[in-house]
């Protein structure tokens, strides 16, 4: 049997405003009190350094796009360096004039840049316009050994999708990250409401369970236009079980315990990836089977 791999996952969950250097101020910061807290990996939300712009199709957010690597990846591996902890950072990248992506810098506790996902599913649906603003991504499902394990990195609407979770899992992952910004239509029924939460959280424990691996959500709260972020940030093990779960509305920093070592036993008694059928999985490529 694998001996116990304990990791300590830190989470930070915030509101975000009109100030990309105060957001990133308050990033670091959580960043700082995760560590304290024993962090050996931090998550920051989606997109951490401003309000979510995707609500509406406005070319002046454009001008929040950057460099990856570049000036805020520099800064966030200095922090990292210091704390000793990996971090994962969701980034609004400019790739070239006219080419920009929903990215996520993955930075190793001794500060070493490691790499970007670029995030390959993009809604476009009411207060969420993302296909204005983002090119789908094109450097696949990955991940990363970093000095506490080795992790993969999808982005809030990638969540839906088992494949990108299934692939980065094939990749390696230990632990699956999902940076997010996603909440509640204002005026939205309560039922509905609470259906949207529940879907949401489902499906990335199913994650969790098919892959056998822990799955980590990292999501915004506040008030931005007609949306409500609706936090609740969490941490699923390895048999979709609910290890933690934020505030809905509260701004927090949290870490999370978990055994690397579960992997093993969960994928040993639940062997998905043993008995599965890749002879026969062509038609997952096609867009439908007519």
């Amino acid at each position: 049997m694998a001996s116990h791999r304990k990791v300590n996952i830190g989470l930070v969950q915030t509101a975000c405003g009109d100030d990309p250097s105060r957001n990133m101020k308050k990033a670091v910061n959580g960043i700082r009190d995760a560590a304290k807290k024993g962090a050996n990996i931090v998550c920051l939300e989606e997109l951490f350094r401003s309000k979510y712009f995707c609500m509406k199709e406005d070319y002046a957010p454009f001008a929040l796009a950057e460099a990856i690597p570049g000036k805020s990846t520099e800064e966030l591996q200095a922090v990292a360096k210091e704390a000793g902890a990996v971090i994962i950072a969701s980034l609004f990248e400019k790739r070239a004039e006219g080419v920009y992506h929903n990215t996520a810098a993955i930075i190793d506790a001794d500060g070493r840049y490691l790499g970007k996902y670029r995030k390959m599913h993009i809604p476009d649906d009411p207060s969420f316009y993302e296909k204005f603003y983002f090119t789908p991504g094109d450097l696949g499902f990955k991940s990363w050994q970093t000095r506490f394990g080795k992790i993969g990195a999808l982005v809030c609407w990638d969540q839906w999708y088992p494949e990108a979770a299934r692939l980065t899992a094939l990749d390696g992952a230990e632990i699956l990250f999902y940076p997010t910004a996603i909440g509640w239509a204002e005026g939205e029924d309560s039922n509905v409401c609470t259906n949207q939460f529940q879907a949401w959280q489902m499906i990335q424990r199913a994650h969790a369970i098919a892959n056998g691996v822990p799955v980590v959500a990292v999501n915004r709260v506040g008030k931005e236009g007609n949306i409500n972020f609706w936090g609740a940030s969490f941490v699923a093990d390895t048999f979709g079980e609910l290890l933690f779960q934020a505030s809905h509305d509260k701004e927090e920093v949290n870490v999370v315990e978990l055994d690397l070592s579960h992997s093993d036993s969960t994928r040993m008694h639940w062997p998905f990836l043993r008995d599965r059928r890749i002879d026969a999985y062509d038609g997952i490529t096609k867009r439908f089977l007519d």
